[in-house]
């Protein structure tokens, strides 16, 4: 079979793109994969991440990881374009039920419609050494957390969690340009852009991985932190509890009724009330990618 990725970028570290990188390695082991820096010929399955940049006349596959909702941006204009591929695709890939619910709400139900949650390399994590700091050594527990930070993904109420009920020899280790809640703490320590390895090895040595983003939709570095043993603190909102684990903490916040909102003024948590995670998903890439192939083959029939 030959897929051609669409609207991707191997060299972008962003959300949808590093996903795009692992379902591409992986995929790319027994099938033909092309993306437009190499495109060569007409190909079985066009995958177009969010929205579809070229037509390449074959069934196209629109792999959905949100839409604009945010009333500080103009979002009906931003969403015009996600709309239009999602009309034309023959199948479309939802991350979450949340987000299969959100652009089902604005969009419309889709005739072909599957939930495939993000994925990781377990065996690639498995192999990366876990941090050696000599400063950070000097700790009991390592907490992490990780973003481009913006006002939505609350760093602010990741810190205030920290400090709440981390032990006094506890250190909470900020990864990510942008930290938009800097505070002198001895025990709190920014460490700016990590690649994805250098992201790793310090999840690898972190015990607590904290995402109390709002409404995000499934952050893979929530998949990632996972895959490396952390315990997960998460927020209810949005679709990161469903790739969160199992006995993962879950803050629980009002439910949105998914009309536009200002997404760059959330609210803050009640630390007191929270449940235990009780959803399994899989966040092994071969079988993620096993998914992905199986819409793939259902659309050619």
């Amino acid at each position: 079979m030959k897929i051609f990725f669409d609207n991707w970028n191997p060299n972008s570290s962003s959300g949808p793109n590093s996903f795009g990188k692992k379902l591409f390695d992986n995929l790319s082991v027994d099938e033909s994969v092309y993306w437009a820096g190499e495109y060569l010929g007409t190909p079985d399955i066009q995958l177009s991440f969010i929205q579809a940049q070229v037509l390449t006349g074959s069934p196209v596959i629109q792999r959905l990881d949100g839409i604009y909702f945010n009333t500080d941006q103009d979002f009906k204009s931003l969403n015009e374009a996600i709309n239009k591929t999602y009309d034309i695709s023959k199948s479309v890939i939802f991350q979450s039920d949340f987000n299969k619910k959100l652009v089902e709400e604005w969009f419309g139900k889709h005739e072909s419609s599957y939930v495939i949650r993000n994925g990781t390399n377990t065996d690639v994590i498995n192999s990366i050494q876990i941090l050696e700091n000599n400063l950070l050594d000097e700790f009991e527990n390592i907490w992490a957390c990780a973003s481009s930070w913006r006002p939505h993904k609350r760093l602010d109420e990741n810190i205030r969690y920290f400090l709440e009920f981390s032990g006094k020899n506890d250190c909470l280790v900020v990864a990510g340009e942008n930290p938009d809640s800097a505070i002198a703490n001895p025990r709190i320590f920014y460490a700016g852009h990590l690649d994805w390895t250098q992201l790793i090895s310090l999840f690898k040595t972190s015990k607590y991985f904290i995402h109390l983003a709002w409404l995000d939709h499934c952050p893979n570095v929530v998949v990632d932190a996972r895959a490396c043993g952390c315990n997960i603190i998460c927020a209810s909102s949005g679709g990161t509890s469903e790739i969160s684990g199992v006995d993962s903490k879950i803050i629980i916040e009002d439910q949105w009724d998914l009309s536009p909102i200002n997404l760059y003024d959330p609210p803050k948590l009640d630390f007191s009330n929270y449940k235990m995670c009780e959803i399994d998903s899989d966040i092994d890439i071969r079988n993620v990618s096993n998914m992905y192939l199986d819409v793939f083959k259902e659309a050619l029939l």
